[in-house]
């Protein structure tokens, strides 16, 4: 940390440089990705084209639904591709506030966060979201026919991926936790029946879909990251301080014999 205090003013301005450098980030990804924004859309729909009864189709309902729809696609692909600078824009409002010890856990956080919600938005989209389409879709009869329209999608699609990219992130503040010496392995180990009676109400809270099979879907890769954070907080938990022995304190060392 800087020995030399800045003025609250300095903070401000520092702050804005780093907001406006952002929009102008996300705006630039923004006008990028809307050039590209069917061709993201398709992709994100895949998974339920993929289940969708043959002849199946996205509808839009009102007439400025589909331009909506897209912009909406654009604006949630531009923040994604641009959240690398967003990333570097936050450190380096940050970092001159941090002492150097502080800095080096920082950096192993914010990568293992990423790498574990890309994880579960990747989960989301291979395993959870198939699944549960296909469940949700197989009421369909001959009389009742699926028509699910692209607002209703995007915003249950988005919703269902960012649940499973935050849920993804229990072992990161698991072992944060550990780190600081809030909790450890052992502790978590006892626990962990508890933990499992929370996991699947959690699930049951935060899964858009409230169908049995996307809560177990869900419930069952947190199961597993539970046990991965007991591991990782065995490694990577604040190590106790070693309590020295009663004659440590008083020990003499003897003369040296002649």
């Amino acid at each position: 940390m800087d020995e030399k205090k800045l003025p609250l003013t300095s903070h401000l301005q520092e702050l804005r440089k780093r907001l406006i450098l952002s929009f102008i980030a996300i705006g630039v990804g923004f006008a990028l990705c809307y050039t590209f924004a069917d061709s993201i859309f398709n992709i994100l729909a895949a998974p339920l084209m993929k289940v969708m009864p043959k002849g199946g189709s996205l509808i839009f309902i009102s007439v400025a639904e589909a331009f909506f729809t897209y912009m909406k696609v654009a604006f949630i692909a531009g923040i994604i591709l641009t959240s690398p600078f967003i990333l570097y824009q936050i450190w380096a409002f940050v970092a001159p506030g941090l002492y150097q010890k502080e800095k080096k856990y920082v950096v192993p956080f914010v990568l293992g966060g990423s790498f574990f919600f890309a994880l579960g938005v990747l989960f989301g989209y291979f395993v959870a979201i198939p699944v549960g389409f296909r469940f949700l879709l197989g009421y369909a009869t001959d009389v009742i026919k699926p028509m699910p329209s692209m607002k209703e999608y995007l915003s249950f699609s988005i919703k269902f991926l960012l649940a499973f990219g935050l849920v993804f992130e229990f072992p990161v503040v698991l072992v944060l936790l550990a780190r600081i010496g809030i909790i450890d392995a052992k502790m978590l180990a006892r626990q962990r029946k508890y933990a499992i009676l929370l996991i699947f109400i959690f699930a049951a809270a935060v899964t858009p879909s409230p169908d049995l099979i996307s809560q177990v879907l869900m419930a069952l890769p947190l199961m597993g990251l539970y046990e991965l954070s007991i591991l990782l907080s065995k490694v990577f938990g604040k190590k106790p301080t070693p309590v020295p022995s009663e004659g440590d304190g008083n020990k003499v060392e003897s003369p040296a014999s002649t």
